[in-house]
């Protein structure tokens, strides 16, 4: 029987994609101007596989991306600079960040029901994220568990120690919860490593690339679709 339901937040409760590309554009134009140099597209293709490389190794710190940046060009960047510049990322993220039309009302109706919790990855800097999730309080309001993954010693998603935390918490097997997210990597296979019951968010409503894998796991486009899939009974016939 399925007891609890777990959210991400990024595109999944909240839509900031289009915040955080404007962020990279700004970050991108700042690092190409810092560093003197006059082929851009050379910067843009070392500047994506570093940041990939950082993500890949769940390094989210915009300082430490951009530091290696300038390492790659054998310059020392000043902290300080990059650390307004940090600042100035999450507050443009935070000023294109909504929450989902239907996220609140989805939460409230299915908190009649089940245990809700979150588990969001940190973004690298724990006192300025403006976008966050603190500053959704009728959002945080729902949750019975919060995880932040990246903080206090728990390594990022999709490390198994913020998922097997929340579940501790909740005081559940996890076969009993349910994971809902929009990334692949670190909210599918996250959730599915420890046992947990995944479903891929594609929300329609958002401009971005999702990986293309082979996927067994339920896809919904719409938050609205969830109690209708937890209803279904599908995921207490996986669980037998």
């Amino acid at each position: 029987m399925i007891k609890a339901i777990i959210f991400d937040w990024g595109q999944t409760l909240v839509d900031s994609a289009h915040g955080f590309r404007t962020a990279e554009k700004q970050a991108q134009d700042r690092l190409y101007a810092a560093l003197s140099i006059t082929d851009r597209d050379a910067f843009m293709q070392h500047y994506r596989r570093i940041r990939r490389e950082c993500h890949e190794k769940s390094q989210l710190s915009r300082v430490m991306i951009w530091r290696e940046v300038y390492w790659y060009y054998c310059r020392e960047p000043d902290s300080e600079i990059l650390q307004a510049w940090e600042q100035d990322y999450w507050h443009s993220v935070a000023q294109h960040t909504k929450v989902f039309p239907e996220a609140l009302r989805v939460l409230q109706d299915l908190n009649r029901q089940y245990q809700l919790a979150l588990i969001t990855n940190t973004q690298g800097q724990t006192d300025q994220q403006a976008h966050r999730f603190r500053h959704y309080p009728e959002l945080t309001a729902c949750f019975e568990v919060v995880i932040i993954a990246g903080e206090n010693a728990v390594p990022p998603k999709p490390d198994a120690q913020a998922f097997e935390r929340c579940l501790d918490q909740l005081k559940l097997a996890p076969q009993e919860a349910v994971y809902v997210g929009d990334d692949w990597r670190n909210d599918v296979c996250g959730a599915r490593e420890v046992g947990m019951h995944p479903v891929w968010l594609k929300h329609h409503s958002v401009k971005r690339d999702y990986p293309d894998v082979p996927c067994d796991v339920p896809v919904i486009t719409s938050l609205h679709e969830l109690p209708e899939l937890l209803s279904s009974g599908s995921f207490s016939s996986q669980a037998e």
